[in-house]
């Protein structure tokens, strides 16, 4: 028996997803979650789930950011990303990260099977039309790394700190003193071996992703 996680925010596309691989797939046990504090709860209490589908825009994510810490937590899983967009320079930052496979939305039924056949079995998985063109950065590699060893609520401030907030503003948002604020910016520039916010800004901005089409 194999057992999938589907990891998406749209019950639509999570029954369609279902429906298509009970049709195409054998023994197969297909668990669901709407958003990543489910995804985390999932995992942590099903220690025999084979594969993730995981959506990156899936509320909760947090840009790639969602994707960096479920790879920090269960080092073991192998996680696929299903996404509505198709960025070629996304795709490949998935796959620096370590995720085994890009599967856009698009794709048939048949063929998301297949891939799925092929990452159990340990390949990483792409669109015919796009596995030419995904080529690995060491540099994003290295630094999704620094990034793991970020909290969520550190991540969370470094994401404000792009958007150009002040250290006043972060701590009203967050419903924090400003105090620790400071201490989160901190402890960012000490994890990411940066200087300054405009480092910062640099680093959170190739984490950042843009909603796909239709969303």
């Amino acid at each position: 028996m194999i057992t999938l996680l589907i990891a998406d925010d749209h019950p639509l596309y999570r029954d369609a997803l279902r429906g298509a691989l009970n049709a195409h797939m054998d023994e197969v046990e297909i668990l669901e979650a709407s958003d990543m504090g489910q995804a985390i709860e999932q995992l942590q209490q099903n220690k025999d789930i084979d594969l993730l589908l995981l959506d990156l825009h899936m509320p909760g994510s947090q840009d790639l950011f969602g994707l960096i810490h479920i790879r920090k937590t269960f080092p073991d899983l192998p996680v696929a990303v299903v996404s509505g967009s198709e960025d070629k320079n996304i795709i490949s930052k998935v796959i620096d990260i370590g995720a085994l496979g890009f599967v856009p939305k698009t794709t048939n039924a048949a063929d998301i099977a297949k891939a799925i056949q092929s990452m159990l079995e340990g390949e990483v998985w792409l669109p015919e039309n796009f596995s030419g063109d995904v080529t690995e950065d060491p540099e994003f590699a290295e630094l999704a790394d620094k990034i793991a060893t970020l909290t969520p609520a550190q991540y969370k401030v470094l994401c404000m700190l792009r958007d150009g907030l002040l250290n006043k503003q972060i701590g009203y948002s967050l419903g924090i003193a400003e105090k620790t604020v400071k201490t989160h910016i901190t402890s960012i520039f000490k994890k990411l071996d940066i200087s300054n916010r405009t480092q910062a800004v640099i680093i959170a901005t190739q984490l950042q992703l843009e909603a796909p089409s239709g969303e």
